[in-house]
């Protein structure tokens, strides 16, 4: 116990030296304010076990005024803001503040408690606690019982522009819940049992991820052949490089982004430019471009350690002072009787559409096979998935992209192969789905006492759990009830079940449920029942 003790020790001093731990998420920006019951409705082991989570959940995230700040505000009879944005701005000392938190107890005042979130810590500019121009997000833990009026309260946060997110361990008021979080529902709202929490651990911290994610990068010094990216480090303190791929914007000129070899950005020439950053580094200077030319450039972080999404920004360069050439048809009204060839549009657009766990089309417009010689299709999964390409006859407007990798995020290009040699590009990403094997089996048998035992079988990879509701009438009252179990669950008991309840078993993934199945409970004097797809 003593060696444990000193060895727990060294890693809280190694951490709080290091200041943030291993594979910490440097990717976001926001203000994140947890709003905990801390009334006498929840128990202290409940209570301890919400700030369990809560330390697990904020562990991976940088902290600091460019990054991420983390409130935690208690409710009780008198609620109480534990600590603000401000407070924090390393992992050790946001940890050691969560460990000394004590519950307030009393009544559950919710209402008292989201007034001094909107007045003080959520609000932006003059005498308030959050950063302008930042998201701000709101997450309550609840066990949901009698938590107020509070509707009225949340849709004011919603409209300032506040992201609600809620977390009950309690299944009672779900109307309620379900008006109070931002839409949509089934992403920001949460039932679990207190003892599995984990179970919704890093779907919450993705929600968070993706409400908060610093996906911006600017354009700025932009003169009629030059001009400046900027963007937030996000690569700071880990291994890797930036790319900055940029090229003339597909509805702009005859240039655009692509897949295929890039040249040198001294050239000025093909159908895009390839740049490569240090770690270290946040800007980049783009020259030798055209004037009075829409660009459309690209900045992708690369490293080993984590992944990053790739940001995007479309500028247009400063007209020169001289106009040195000019295009006889740009001044003659089309279609012309001077033999002049139409302007090339194909591709002008690009669809997507059928998409599944593994594939998805790509349709383009509009067909000229007249001057396109065939279309070239270019796809790979972002970050940095592997580049595959694919030609496509020029009478032909879509194909079928197959063995994609589910729930995934694709960069397609559809390029135009011209017979004058010139080529032509659009690019489009693609989001392929979540796949969500359903369940394969489901027998609701009898068991001692008047209970009924529930068996399934699942076990899919990606499964984060099962969500078994049950529904019926007893003594003309309808009945209802839900949960969440962990994935290694493939049975549990029932207890206290009406005549003929009707019971559901769902499995649960990243983002969507899977079919489940459904079937009548059984009684004593029944044999076993079956379930079928619901």
């Amino acid at each position: 116990m003593e060696k444990l003790l000193l060895l727990t020790s060294w890693l809280f001093m190694l951490t709080s030296l290091n200041g943030q731990p291993e594979g910490v998420l440097n990717c976001c920006e926001g203000d994140v304010l947890f709003l905990l019951d801390s009334s006498g409705s929840v128990s202290s082991y409940e209570h301890s076990r919400m700030l369990d989570f809560l330390s697990q959940l904020v562990l991976p995230f940088s902290l600091g005024e460019d990054q991420v700040r983390i409130g935690l505000l208690q409710v009780g009879t008198q609620p109480r803001l534990e600590f603000g944005f401000d407070a924090y701005s390393a992992q050790g000392s946001l940890q050691g503040a969560l460990r000394g938190v004590k519950p307030l107890r009393g009544d559950t005042n919710t209402v008292e408690a989201l007034r001094i979130a909107k007045d003080r810590v959520l609000r932006q500019g003059p005498g308030g606690g959050a950063r302008p121009g930042l998201p701000r997000v709101l997450v309550w833990l609840t066990d949901g019982v009698k938590p107020g009026d509070v509707i009225g309260p949340m849709a004011e946060l919603r409209q300032e522009g506040v992201t609600v997110l809620v977390v009950s361990t309690g299944h009672g008021n779900y109307q309620v819940l379900r008006e109070v979080v931002s839409p949509p529902a089934e992403d920001h709202l949460y039932f679990v049992d207190i003892e599995d929490m984990s179970i919704i651990l890093e779907d919450l911290r993705d929600i968070i991820v993706e409400i908060i994610r610093a996906e911006r990068i600017q354009v700025r010094d932009v003169s009629s052949n030059a001009a400046t990216l900027q963007w937030r480090p996000v690569l700071s303190g880990l291994p890797g490089h930036y790319e900055i791929r940029f090229g003339p914007h597909p509805t702009g000129g005859t240039g655009g982004l692509g897949g295929g070899p890039g040249t040198s950005p001294s050239t000025g020439g093909g159908r895009y430019q390839r740049l490569v950053q240090s770690s270290d580094s946040d800007t980049v200077r783009l020259t030798d471009l055209k004037a009075d030319t829409t660009y459309t450039a690209t900045m992708t972080p690369e490293s080993n350690r984590q992944s990053f999404n790739t940001l995007s920004v479309t500028f247009t360069t400063h007209a020169g002072r001289l106009l040195h050439s000019f295009r006889l048809k740009d001044y003659l009204p089309l279609p012309t009787t001077f033999g002049l060839p139409p302007e090339v549009q194909s591709p002008a657009v690009v669809r997507v559409s059928e998409p599944g766990p593994t594939s998805v089309r790509v349709s383009w417009g509009p067909l000229q096979p007249e001057v396109v010689t065939s279309y070239s299709v270019e796809y790979s999964a972002l970050p940095a998935g592997k580049l595959q390409t694919m030609t496509v006859d020029k009478r032909q407007n879509s194909t079928l992209l197959k063995n994609l990798q589910p729930d995934s995020t694709y960069l397609v290009t559809v390029g135009a192969r011209l017979a004058s040699g010139q080529e032509r590009a659009m690019s489009v990403k693609v989001c392929t789905k979540e796949a969500t094997p359903a369940l394969s089996d489901l027998q609701l048998t009898a068991a001692d006492g008047g209970a009924v035992r529930a068996d399934w079988k699942g076990g899919a990879d990606g499964l984060k759990g099962y969500w078994l509701t049950w529904e019926g009438r007893q003594a003309g009252t309808a009945r209802r009830s839900s949960t969440y179990l962990p994935p290694s669950s493939l049975s549990t008991r029932l207890d206290d079940l009406p005549p003929s309840a009707r019971v559901c078993v769902s499995p649960v993934y990243g983002r969507a449920r899977g079919e489940g199945l459904c079937c009548t409970a059984p009684f004593a004097s029944e044999g076993p029942a079956y379930g079928s797809r619901s």
